[in-house]
């Protein structure tokens, strides 16, 4: 992943709504979960919850799948691991195995 790419995933990510999204999307699995259910479970509109599917959309931490009536939403899990390893290969360079976590033994 190029420095680009990464600063566009964690922008998209930088909002509560969408962290939240994010989150029950992971672990839902690789089923993913269909949108109505996000939406009950969030408790904000269609069209707040659209955009915000949009944007992890755009930027490719999600996918999304219409099953006869359902869209179902799936978290890019390789997307995701593409992130976390930037992450640790290019911001935690040189620290020590806790990447500089206080309180670490």
């Amino acid at each position: 992943m190029q420095t680009a790419q990464a600063a566009r995933c964690l922008e998209a990510l930088g909002s509560a709504t969408r962290l939240e999204i994010y989150r029950l999307l992971v672990q839902a699995g690789p089923g993913g979960a269909v949108v109505g259910d996000l939406q009950e479970r969030l408790g904000v509109p269609a069209s707040t919850l659209s955009h915000h599917l949009s944007r992890l959309l755009r930027v490719g931490l999600i996918t999304q799948e219409r099953q006869s009536r359902n869209l179902i939403c799936r978290a890019n899990y390789e997307r995701m691991n593409g992130l976390l390893a930037y992450l640790g290969d290019n911001c935690c360079e040189g620290l020590e195995p806790s990447c500089g976590t206080s309180g670490a033994a």
